[in-house]
């Protein structure tokens, strides 16, 4: 009898986990090429990200809310970064009263320092660490920072336990001068949020998951697949 109780309450568990997990979403988006787990469809809205280098690029965020639980993905083109940046450089060399030779230099896009027009490729490698600082700078306790990857592009992770004691997690990851930002916030004493953390992927431009043969960072081209190590070399 006592069994057949036990057989009885896993079973009802099963059907109440997978009930749980038929309530999600798996969410793609094509325009900004990702795909996670959600409670439900998001609610999308645009605005204006400012870098690290103060450039104001577009973004979008999309959240969902379930009772105490919120969940958000943050998106921000920096391939509007080097446009962001030559028209900064251009507006500031070409003021009235700037000294003769700015102004051309800046349009031509000659200057590749960091104040210049170049500015832009020194802000989208310092991407993740701005985003990351945003974090590192709240009103919680970090409990958890590292180098993270996903499909071998990597990114960075952070764990925070916030005054009221919910937990956030935190994953931050670059692709092709894209910016993502996966959120999810959870109550106090309730299991960290997997069906979400674990499901995020990136897409190609033809809306197909990417997954490297080897560790991609942001800027520094795509990896090729390393060549076998059984006693032979490539040439």
């Amino acid at each position: 009898m006592r069994l057949r109780h036990l057989t009885i309450a896993a079973a009802a568990l099963l059907i109440s986990t997978q009930a749980s997990a038929q309530e999600w979403v798996e969410y793609t988006n094509v325009q900004d090429r990702f795909t996670v787990n959600l409670p439900s469809q998001p609610t999308i809205r645009d605005f204006t990200y400012t870098s690290w280098l103060d450039a104001k690029l577009p973004a979008r965020v999309y959240t969902v809310s379930r009772g105490a639980e919120r969940y958000s993905i943050t998106f921000v083109d920096y391939t509007q970064a080097e446009r962001v940046h030559t028209e900064m450089a251009k507006a500031l060399n070409c003021a009235p009263g700037a000294p003769q030779g700015q102004c051309t230099a800046a349009i031509a896009g000659t200057d590749s320092a960091a104040q210049g027009v170049g500015a832009w490729k020194y802000d989208v490698l310092g991407a993740l660490d701005h985003a990351s600082e945003a974090f590192l700078k709240r009103d919680a306790k970090v409990t958890y920072f590292a180098w993270a990857t996903i499909d071998r592009i990597v990114g960075r992770q952070i764990h925070l336990t916030n005054p009221d004691q919910s937990r956030t997690f935190v994953q931050i990851h670059m692709l092709e001068n894209r910016l993502y930002i996966f959120e999810a916030t959870v109550p106090p004493r309730a299991p960290e949020p997997g069906l979400f953390q674990q499901s995020p992927r990136f897409l190609d431009a033809y809306g197909k998951p990417v997954r490297y043969p080897d560790n991609y960072m942001n800027m520094y081209g795509i990896p090729e697949a390393s060549p076998a190590r059984h006693g032979t070399q490539t040439p």
